[in-house]
């Protein structure tokens, strides 16, 4: 890696409105040391890609100012950097209609935080597929899924975005146990770094913990249903983020199908892989495949991909600067949106001070 950013010309850095501001600083110096050059970054150039409408750096427990203090805006790097301002929306353009004009518009006011909204902070969406239940969301994204097993062009370009992990976890579930085909399981293997632990703690014990970021215990899987990568394992086609299709299950490695990015239609094999929590009491590896179920995803995880069909699940108030707006920004067109919001109403979360 040293000499890479040492021969290296250009460095381009995707969704950076979501990094944090440690992350580039700690490259400047970098680039700095390994040039032996005192110009910012070394002298090399860097081309950020980014939306600040979307969301900013993840804090754990952070406040409002904690997110905002984190973002590159803060950092003493913002002054050096040269803004160039792109003004059209390619997802809805390509489309090219009246009605995507104007959805391209609204996306704008919910990005901005001018869409209108009542005493109680809450907009109505203009846009979008109306469902009154979560179980009419999902069969709205995924029809008739029971007779779509292995079937890609209807698992490729759909997900159910909501804004909490929890939730995700409860609608994949259900729409595991509807997709047809043997359910397996596998259970991941937890070993204690520390030899004393093992007179303190069974086995039972650090399988029974799922800290934030650690992958889970026991992956419930069928042949059929899609998946998403949680590692960079072989770049740029087997990134954090890649979509997939489950195509043959064994003991120790996953068959699948990639569904999105440059290398859809590629099979590639996934083998277990090992972690260390850092948040936990004591510290235990835990070798388990690096995927998780993806017929829904978080809203923060789908930052920057596009999709065919979205069923974006509002029974949950949004709690960070920019969710609605990736949520509602993913499809290029109103028509791709299926909501269930209460009463067809949601907050709309923005931060003026990340925005200007």
């Amino acid at each position: 890696m040293g000499n890479l950013l040492t021969e290296c010309s250009l460095i381009n850095w995707d969704e950076a409105t979501m990094s944090h501001k440690v992350a580039f600083e700690a490259l400047d110096r970098s680039l700095q040391d390994l040039r032996r050059n005192m110009r910012v970054m070394g002298g090399v150039t860097v081309l950020l890609a980014g939306d600040f409408q979307q969301t900013l750096p993840v804090i754990p427990q952070g406040t409002r100012a904690d997110e905002v203090n984190a973002s590159i805006k803060s950092s003493y790097l913002w002054h050096h950097i040269e803004k160039l301002h792109l003004t059209t929306n390619m997802r809805v353009h390509v489309h090219g209609n009246e009605s995507t004009a104007t959805f391209s518009a609204q996306l704008l006011d919910i990005g901005n935080g001018t869409a209108a909204g009542d005493t109680d902070g809450f907009i109505h969406l203009p846009f979008g597929n109306f469902v009154p239940t979560v179980d009419d969301l999902m069969s709205s994204v995924f029809p008739d899924i029971a007779n779509q097993s292995l079937d890609t062009t209807c698992l490729q370009g759909r997900a159910i975005l909501v804004p909490h992990n929890k939730t995700v976890d409860a609608i994949n579930n259900k729409l595991l146990d509807l997709l047809p085909g043997e359910k397996l399981s596998f259970k991941s293997i937890d070993m204690h770094e520390n030899l004393d632990d093992m007179t303190v703690f069974r086995t039972e014990f650090p399988n029974s913990q799922m800290p934030a970021g650690l992958l889970p215990h026991e992956l419930h899987l069928k042949v059929g249903m899609p998946i998403m990568l949680l590692w960079n394992l072989d770049t740029p086609i087997m990134c954090n983020g890649t979509r997939m299709i489950i195509k043959k299950l064994y003991s120790q490695v996953l068959q699948a199908t990639i569904l999105n990015g440059s290398a859809a239609g590629q099979d590639v094999l996934i083998a277990p892989m090992s972690l260390t929590p850092s948040d936990t009491i004591y510290k235990f590896k835990r070798l388990q495949f690096p995927i998780k179920l993806s017929f829904a995803m978080t809203i923060n995880k789908a930052q920057g991909q596009s999709l065919q069909m979205v069923g974006l699940n509002l029974t949950e108030q949004m709690f960070s600067h920019g969710q609605l707006y990736i949520g509602c920004s993913c499809v290029g067109r109103p028509q791709s949106l299926c909501i269930c919001a209460s009463e067809g109403k949601t907050r709309n979360v923005a931060y003026n001070e990340a925005l200007h």
